[in-house]
């Protein structure tokens, strides 16, 4: 969730939805995605809408955003119904940030229980919180797996010293195996998130990180290659010298590793990003979003999407509780998207996931790319020749020349 927000058209202060946002609506799974924007430490990478408490103004308090946040739930359902929409039950819920740990577990289970009291949950529905690992005690997680938690995801990132300091991250590499037991002990699922490419990060700096990792047994692995983003710490560092920047070479042979050990351990690629031990403990919310169902991003800069309609959230904290407080949406903007929108961003999104592209449903210009890519090694050509355009590994590491290549000019 970048901090910037998009230009859009001004949202309706009732945050009603036109009518061509329940077309269809019936077919289409409902998510919830909840941020929690506080961190204790801002870390030097991190573009993302979070405060640290010296960072937040007047009128914004970590102690009164949950009843906030469950404020906009209400809002939410209530939205949604005068849209028109039919009622859906929840298959999925994501706490992000920041750190939504940094709460009480006990705050963001009545965000939860707000959540499923006005929308109802599927049965074996998905929901998870990211934490990190200095965040977490046995007894807050157990608070969590009672309120209906499923699954949590610890922001790793390392498990080298040096490179955690470049990132700014406040754990021990100790914890992790600790906390990732508590977990266990809780009966929750376990993901771990890693990056690669920070400055300094050798080779073999990255090979150890997986190995500890996978060491862990998690049920699921992200690993993102790092990202300079102008306006951040680390970018004004690497400007004035004083660590090295990234280069592409450097991600594609950590890419290859990760794939490769992570591979190895037994987790398949279902997301050029992601593994998971089996199919079913492949993040649900995440292919939501990949597949273009419908979310409502709840607290100040979130994200949502209904129906080709998408809109986002003023970015401060005080603003946002502001707004709710008053009864009008806190939506800052929003956009509806045309239907040459909807299907790049579709094409952009699927080609990225292991179950792959309908070439069927590419242009013209698109399908005949396709040989090319087989002849190119970038798409596995079994899978082509089945009707669905599905990236080999060389493909993985060029996804974004792929899309271009199938959505021509």
């Amino acid at each position: 969730m970048p901090s910037v927000l998009p230009f859009g058209d001004p949202a309706p202060s009732d945050g009603l939805l036109p009518p061509q946002a329940a077309d269809g609506a019936a077919d289409r799974a409902l998510g919830l995605y909840v941020h929690i924007p506080f961190c204790a430490v801002r870390c030097g990478y991190c573009d993302f809408n979070t405060y640290t408490a010296t960072e937040l103004g007047g009128g914004a308090s970590q102690d009164a955003y949950a009843a906030t946040a469950a404020s906009e739930v209400s809002l939410a359902a209530s939205v949604l119904k005068e849209s028109g929409l039919p009622p859906r039950p929840l298959s999925t819920v994501f706490f992000g940030g920041g750190t939504p740990t940094l709460l009480p577990a006990e705050d963001l289970a009545l965000i939860l229980r707000r959540a499923i009291d006005q929308w109802g949950i599927e049965e074996g529905a998905e929901v998870t919180t990211e934490a990190n690992p200095d965040s977490v005690t046995p007894e807050s997680l157990a608070i969590l797996k009672d309120a209906g938690f499923t699954r949590i995801s610890f922001g790793m990132q390392s498990a080298v010293p040096h490179v955690l300091k470049v990132l700014d991250r406040t754990h021990a590499p100790s914890r992790v195996p600790q906390v990732v037991q508590w977990a266990r002990d809780a009966g929750l699922a376990v993901s771990l998130d890693l990056i690669y490419g920070t400055p300094g990060e050798s080779l073999e700096d990255w090979r150890y990180s997986l190995e500890t990792a996978l060491s862990y047994q998690p049920d699921h692995i992200s690993a993102y290659a790092l990202i300079i983003e102008d306006g951040t710490k680390l970018a004004a560092q690497i400007r004035r010298g004083e660590v090295p920047g990234i280069d592409d070479d450097d991600h594609a042979d950590k890419y290859e590793l990760a794939d490769e050990l992570i591979t190895n351990a037994g987790l398949g690629w279902y997301e050029v990003s992601n593994w998971a031990r089996t199919p079913e403990q492949a993040c649900r919310h995440n292919l939501a979003y990949w597949r273009g169902d419908d979310w409502w991003g709840i607290g100040p800069g979130a994200h949502s999407h209904v129906g080709g309609v998408r809109w986002w959230n003023v970015k401060h904290p005080t603003a946002y509780a502001g707004r709710l407080a008053q009864g009008v949406s806190p939506a800052a903007g929003r956009e509806t998207l045309d239907s040459e929108t909807r299907n790049m961003e579709r094409v952009m999104l699927e080609v990225r996931l292991h179950s792959g592209l309908e070439i069927a449903s590419l242009g013209a210009a698109g399908r005949q790319e396709v040989a090319g890519l087989i002849a190119e090694e970038l798409v596995d050509p079994a899978a082509a020749f089945a009707g669905r355009l599905v990236l080999t590994l060389k493909g993985r590491l060029l996804a974004d020349a792929v899309v271009r290549r199938v959505l021509p000019d």
